[in-house]
């Protein structure tokens, strides 16, 4: 559930890489610095280093055997990115100088100049260098939206079709609660596409959510500060909503959200709630709740505007994971690739030095 505290796993799936890579083992020598090439571009070892260093920050240095596969991960990364940017630039798709300049504005709003300019630094950033980051990112959601999200269509007998089948499904045997949050870790770490404002420990988190509270108090939109400040990423790109609470699950969750959920109305937020951590039993951090609707007992007809649209958004997820999934193999498909790092990991084997 998500309103309980999850841990993510950092090094999930890297390993993998190890018997795939990114293609065929190179029969030719490495560029002098290079890790990869990806239709010639080559992605240098220093800008490995890096990226690596900025995943790093905050955290203790792992071992060996884990930075090789963190490594191979960021460099499977890096090279899918280059594609993109390939893909982007025959295109002649780009992100605009306004929306890169508005986005650093979004990432600076909370701090003063001379705070985001250390945040910058202890990230592993120039300010050039992070709005080209920005500059990336932003060239890539506009491809994603052209080559993928653009062709996903959902006619109305596609929604008619999904109800018939699970009707029982829109039938709540007991109250379902709506709403959403902006959740502040007082965890260190970044995140992996770089987004400042990160609370680095308990007290900057206590700041930073008493300075999202105080905006709220002053009338500013909810769903526009999470998807600015909340560091949960499950959520903060669709305003913070959540997954809809039916009452039983609602029970089980922890007793300052459930009472703050209770006592809520419509279109009202809470104060600042203390989220523990249900293993360690430690403050894991700090979130604030906003109440969106409560739908009682009942059936829900195929004409109630939530149920279609719910069943739509359903529907276009489906069909645009599918279609990201082809297009992500698709961009392989005749590209030149090769992954030196990944022959020289097989070349000497995995070994804890």
């Amino acid at each position: 559930m998500l309103l309980r505290w999850r841990k993510g796993v950092l090094f999930a799936g890297a390993m993998c890489l190890l018997t795939g890579g990114c293609g065929p083992k190179s029969d030719h020598a490495a560029p002098a610095g290079a890790v990869a090439t990806v239709n010639g571009f080559q992605i240098l070892r220093a800008d490995l280093d890096k990226n690596l260093a900025r995943q790093q920050v905050g955290s203790q240095k792992p071992e060996p055997v884990q930075e090789q596969a963190l490594r191979l991960n960021l460099l499977e990364r890096m090279i899918e990115l280059q594609l993109q940017l390939q893909r982007a630039d025959k295109l002649s798709i780009a992100a605009g100088s306004d929306e890169v300049n508005q986005k650093l504005s979004q990432a600076s709003a909370p701090y003063t100049k001379e705070e985001f300019e250390k945040r910058l630094k202890e990230g592993g950033f120039t300010k050039e260098e992070y709005k080209q980051e920005l500059s990336r990112s932003l060239t890539v959601e506009k491809l994603l939206d052209h080559e993928v999200s653009s062709k996903v269509t959902i006619a109305d007998a596609d929604i008619a079709g999904y109800y018939n089948q699970h009707k029982s499904e829109f039938n709540l045997t007991e109250t379902r609660y709506y709403f959403a949050q902006i959740f502040i870790s007082n965890a260190p770490g970044t995140q992996p596409s770089p987004i400042f404002g990160k609370a680095q420990n308990d007290q900057q988190a206590r700041r930073k959510i008493a300075l999202v509270r105080n905006r709220l108090d002053t009338g500013e939109d909810f769903e526009t500060l999470a998807a600015r400040y909340s560091e949960d990423a499950d959520t903060r790109n669709n305003g913070g909503r959540l997954e809809p609470v039916p009452e039983s699950e609602l029970r089980r969750t922890d007793p300052a959200t459930r009472q703050a959920i209770l006592k809520l109305k419509p279109g009202e937020s809470s104060a600042i709630i203390t989220v523990i951590d249900p293993e360690t039993r430690q403050r894991a951090g700090y979130r604030i709740i906003s109440m969106i609707k409560k739908e009682p007992p009942g059936q829900r007809e195929l004409t109630d505007p939530a149920v279609n649209q719910w069943i739509r958004n359903h529907l276009r997820e489906q069909q645009e994971q599918i279609l990201k999934a082809a297009y992500h193999d698709a961009l392989y498909n005749g590209a030149e690739i090769h992954n030196y790092y990944a022959d020289e990991i097989l070349g000497r084997g995995l070994k804890a030095r």
